[in-house]
């Protein structure tokens, strides 16, 4: 049994034919700084929700930036996924997610998690309505 909040190897959202199929019939969101692109469907794998997180190049030269980014995004995630799992489990379903960073410059960790648990809270209400 894995600890609740752990982000295993198995919660990565790996595999080009899943990823572009997640971009192509995915639905989106902007929960500024993050854009948030996922799949809901019926449980088929035991993996709950499997997760991408992403920094363009493009607004981050550096990739020191980008994969501090990155690192405080998975924390943030990994920190409040609890109620996103539990819906799922109680409904029967998986998720596909991909956190894409969207701002021009690095929030602290604070104000990040709260985007995420704002962005989370989106999700409850578009699994609620399935």
């Amino acid at each position: 049994m894995t600890h609740p909040n752990s982000f295993s190897k198995a919660e990565h959202l790996c595999g080009d034919k899943r990823i572009s199929r997640l971009f192509t019939e995915g639905e989106a969101f902007i929960c500024y700084p993050v854009r948030v692109v996922f799949i809901v469907e019926s449980k088929a794998d035991e993996v709950t929700a499997s997760v991408m997180v992403s920094v363009p190049k493009k607004r981050f030269k550096r990739a020191i930036k980008r994969n501090q980014i990155k690192r405080m995004m998975r924390e943030a995630y990994r920190l409040n996924k609890q109620i996103l799992v539990q819906k799922l489990d109680e409904k029967g379903l998986q998720m596909q997610l991909a956190f894409n960073y969207v701002a021009d410059e690095k929030l602290d960790f604070v104000a990040f998690e709260k985007k995420m648990k704002l962005s989370l809270q989106k999700l409850l209400a578009k699994i609620e309505t399935i």
